[in-house]
């Protein structure tokens, strides 16, 4: 975003872009034309264009402004700076009007959020006080108090940014305000805050920039009586990361139950013969296994406490871990070719060992389940056809199988957690948490990357449309004097995506439809499709990749891998439904 241009002399204090650092500052030496000569702050002197350069505020204060509405210039050097000055001050929280803006400070601060700071920030108008995530909990608490109005806080941020922890912060602040004392029995605050870590076992893992990524989006629905007391909750998720179950790249991990599990207490690893994490394929294919600081024998009792304050019985929580088991079990599976062309049969006793413990461990016939890894089911009209599997083929079977088990798992402990808890069918006013993916771009991009970013172009829309677009209309229509802040519109990413018929979307489904469809055709309807759309790009080194300018970035997405997935998911839809 930036301001309306201001007049650049010869003297002016300004900012121009940098490659090492993103902004440097520096002073107008020459202006001949368009091309403006700077000495920047480091003793260069750098030419640029005059369209590149962007005023400093030689008057803003030594230690930053605590809301960045106050700047004289709201562009994003002035932003950036103002953002890394406070944080060098220990001050991670920033406000621009009434959005809180955080800045990940990579450790433990206890003192920013005991009870003493929650007392100083219950009722204090926002703004009053230093900026806080007890701030906006408590301004969200106190309108729908006192106008009867819900109101929902996103928290919004790139994957390791701190989106979680500052979930969980808003979540105890709530707990505080609206809670009622513990007379007996568990409260409905105490279930909610202690689903986290059940939620957190089972849908978080170890990625690059995060130890405790989410790899799941939640939305948590606090509501309150007449009084202002939490009287029930709902949480709902979305788009699990299904695909980490079977793959994990190095030096990131599975899903952290896995890990607690093979750590469980020594009668626990055997009842479901389990053992190092090292020797099941799910877990091994990166090299890590352990996080520092972090004891997965401690947080497995931990999990299995948090289990029991929620509501999950002590039968649950055995039928819970026989399926984690399960799908590690799965994993180990391997396939050799059969007597019959396209056949396979399990490789050798270690397999058939797996696949013995997988039916006990779930409870189903050893051959029916050997059946559905090796053969595909074809339902018609006239009859049932089951076809062999190549080993090849049969592994996707097995993988497929796996993230359905456990997709089906979470989905399970979510309804069972909103079970326990309980709604008020009788509330009128809720506020509403959304803990929602950040923007990724990894070095292999999938159709699950595709979805996130997707997401997060529809979030970002919806902060323009509030933050920008709304608010200046206001501005004309009362007149009031103002300067114009452009921004980028991101409507046209959403349309190449989204658009019907015709959108990213559309074209991967209508593919998946058809027998012959295969990554490559529809890598060349994209192309051919997209080709003068400024958003869309063809990587110049790949003939099946695609690449999307996102609003945040560049993301290149292998179209073989979406397709993939998205015939997966179509498939188990197809499934389901007979």
């Amino acid at each position: 975003m930036q301001s309306t241009p201001v007049n650049i002399i010869v003297g002016s204090h300004v900012w121009i872009e940098d490659q090492n650092i993103a902004w440097i500052d520096g002073q107008v030496s020459q202006i001949n034309g368009q091309d403006v000569q700077v000495q920047t702050s480091d003793g260069r002197t750098v030419t640029v264009n005059l369209s590149k350069i962007y005023p400093k505020d030689e008057d803003a204060p030594a230690g930053g402004v605590d809301d960045m509405t106050k700047l004289s210039y709201l562009h994003e050097p002035g932003v950036l700076q103002n953002l890394a000055t406070r944080y060098q001050l220990n001050e991670i929280y920033t406000y621009t009007g009434s959005i809180l803006i955080a800045i990940n400070p990579f450790q433990k601060l206890p003192h920013l959020y005991d009870r003493h700071m929650m007392e100083q920030y219950k009722g204090a108008p926002l703004g009053e006080l230093s900026p806080h995530v007890f701030a906006i909990a408590d301004a969200a608490y106190r309108q729908m108090i006192n106008e009867g109005k819900s109101n929902s806080i996103l928290v919004s941020g790139e994957s390791g940014a701190g989106k979680t922890e500052t979930t969980k912060m808003l979540m105890q602040y709530l707990a505080y305000l609206g809670g009622r004392r513990s007379t007996e029995g568990r409260t409905v605050e105490q279930q909610v805050l202690e689903s986290n870590p059940v939620l957190e076992a089972f849908g978080n893992a170890k990625t690059v920039r995060n130890n405790n990524s989410s790899r799941f989006g939640k939305f948590v629905e606090i509501q309150f009586d007449k009084n202002g007391r939490i009287s029930g909750a709902a949480i709902r998720t979305y788009l699990l990361e299904r695909s980490r179950v079977c793959q994990v790249s190095d030096p990131e991990r599975n899903y952290h139950c896995f890990y607690l599990l093979c750590a469980a207490p020594p009668e626990e690893v055997e009842k479901y013969k389990l053992g190092d994490p090292k020797s099941f394929h799910y877990l091994n294919q990166s090299s890590c296994y352990n996080l520092v600081g972090v004891s997965d024998a401690q947080d497995y009792l931990a999990t299995r406490r948090a289990m029991d304050i929620v509501g999950i019985s002590e039968k649950e929580q055995e039928a819970i871990f026989r399926v984690v088991a399960s799908v590690l079990h799965l994993g180990n599976l391997q396939f050799a070719k059969g007597k019959e062309i396209d056949s396979s049969v399990l490789k050798d006793d270690k397999s058939k060992f797996h696949l013995q413990t997988v039916a006990e461990l779930l409870m189903c016939d050893l051959k029916d389940l050997e059946d559905a890894l090796l053969k595909r089911v074809m339902v018609t009209p006239e009859e049932v056809i089951k076809r062999c599997l190549d080993p090849d083929a049969a592994t996707v079977s097995r993988d497929g199988l796996a993230k359905t088990i456990y997709s089906r798992l979470f989905d399970w402990l979510v309804d069972k957690i909103n079970n326990s808890i309980g709604q008020d069918a009788n509330s009128k006013s809720l506020i509403g948490v959304l803990d929602i993916y950040g923007f990724e771009s990894f070095k292999t991009n999938s159709f699950e990357q595709f979805c996130i970013n997707f997401t997060n172009e529809k979030l970002q829309q919806h902060f323009n449309q509030h933050v920008f677009k709304m608010e200046q209309e206001e501005y004309t229509r009362e007149e009031i004097d103002w300067s114009y802040i452009e921004f980028v519109d991101n409507q046209d990413v959403l349309d190449l995506i989204e658009k019907k018929p015709g959108g990213i979307i559309a074209l991967l489904d209508e593919a998946c439809m058809f027998p012959k469809s295969t990554h490559e055709t529809f890598s060349q309807k994209l192309y051919q499709t997209f080709k003068a759309h400024k958003r869309f790009i063809k990587p110049k080194l790949s003939r099946t990749d695609f690449t999307i300018a996102h609003y945040a970035g560049e993301v290149k997405t292998a179209s073989e891998l979406a397709v993939q997935s998205n015939i997966l998911v179509l498939d188990i839809g197809i499934n389901n439904s007979k």
